[in-house]
């Protein structure tokens, strides 16, 4: 052998032996976005505030273009150990952690900006995450672009977006899975009361149809007033053709109430999703609440729902939703018009027409 190849095949042997480990800055990922809208009630509300009390996360705003959701933030995939971090601003992240026990070094005020702070692990079939991450109830997610209409349904609304406390995955093929959650509460970061909850998921996802029974357990509330939640939700979809979709969903949630008989709210929903063509689809959904004794929306009631969407996808980060939506109630629980120095009369109805508009990156 010549004595100048020697060291290049030295190199060359000790590099195909012993392969660099993939550095921590290949699997870093940073992710963002802006979420902005204009919403219009017909009601003009004299409040200028759609939807009820503690809800709203999309459109909360009457008559003005404002921001909906800002988000930032960076992950790091597990392998085996990895995070996410992401922070959002806007009208949708105020409503999100209103419900927050307010006590010492926990409140609305301490986590109102963190849509995401977790921790995981991976390896073979079970995932590990820890802090607080998205729930594993309902079929809308916190992100518009990812749901097929903007607004969120009213089931999506009176059940937890985030949940704070451990979740183990464990996959059981390309096709089941099932997860077990320890949790703080019914979407809450401080924990208000002495017990844990506990969640529970099997879903089941194929190439055409997709199923998930997620359950909730725990006490709720504090002092005197707390006691056992019981809930169960179901979301299955269908994509009937390449071009059609169907979703449907159905709740069921029981709160015992010390000295009284136990609340009860239930509900039911149906998404039909057409894609008219590459860039552009069209989606109608129709909803049913009842909240029997008003424990979930603050007073008793049966909501209902109609929303027609049409999205507009022009770029592959760009995602445009126009969408009418009619909500009725068996009560006066809708903000009217103003009327002079009276107070505005509520309304058992509302319409709203919104325009939305999502950049990510």
């Amino acid at each position: 052998m010549a004595p100048d190849l020697a060291p290049h095949l030295l190199h060359l042997l000790l590099t195909q032996a012993s392969p660099e480990a993939p550095s921590p800055l290949s699997r870093l990922h940073v992710e963002g976005g802006v979420d902005a809208y204009y919403a219009y009630n017909l009601n003009r509300p004299d409040s200028d505030v759609n939807f009820l009390p503690g809800t709203g996360t999309t459109a909360r705003r009457h008559d003005e273009i404002t921001v909906n959701l800002a988000s930032l933030g960076v992950s790091l995939a597990p392998e085996p150990v990895g995070f996410r971090v992401l922070l959002g601003f806007g009208t949708g992240m105020d409503v999100l952690h209103r419900a927050e026990p307010e006590e010492d070094a926990t409140g609305p005020d301490v986590w109102r900006y963190v849509q995401q702070a977790s921790l995981s692990f991976a390896r073979g079939p079970l995932t590990l995450e820890a802090g607080i991450y998205p729930s594993h109830i309902g079929f809308e997610s916190f992100q518009s672009q990812l749901n097929w209409t903007y607004t969120r349904s009213w089931m999506g609304e009176f059940s937890p977006y985030y949940q704070t406390g451990l979740k183990g995955t464990w996959r059981f093929d390309d096709h089941w899975s099932a997860q077990l959650h320890l949790l703080n509460g019914w979407q809450t970061i401080g924990d208000n009361n002495g017990g844990m909850a506990l969640g529970t998921q099997v879903a089941y996802a194929g190439d055409r149809l997709s199923a998930a029974l997620n359950t909730f357990v725990g006490n709720e509330g504090s002092g005197e007033a707390e006691a056992l939640r019981l809930f169960v939700d179901t979301v299955v979809t269908l994509k009937v053709t390449d071009a059609v979709s169907i979703a449907a969903t159905a709740d069921g949630g029981r709160q015992a109430r010390p000295g009284t008989s136990a609340a009860l709210w239930y509900a039911a929903g149906a998404n039909v999703r057409i894609q008219v063509a590459e860039p552009v689809a069209v989606t109608a959904r129709a909803e049913v609440y009842r909240d029997r004794e008003g424990l979930l929306s603050g007073t008793a009631q049966t909501l209902a729902e109609g929303t027609l969407t049409l999205e507009v996808r022009p770029a592959e980060h760009l995602v445009l939703k126009a969408e009418a939506r009619h909500d009725h109630s068996t009560q006066n629980v809708f903000d009217g018009p103003a009327r002079g120095e009276q107070s505005p009369l509520p309304r058992q109805h509302q319409t709203l027409v919104v325009v939305g508009a999502v950049a990510t990156f």
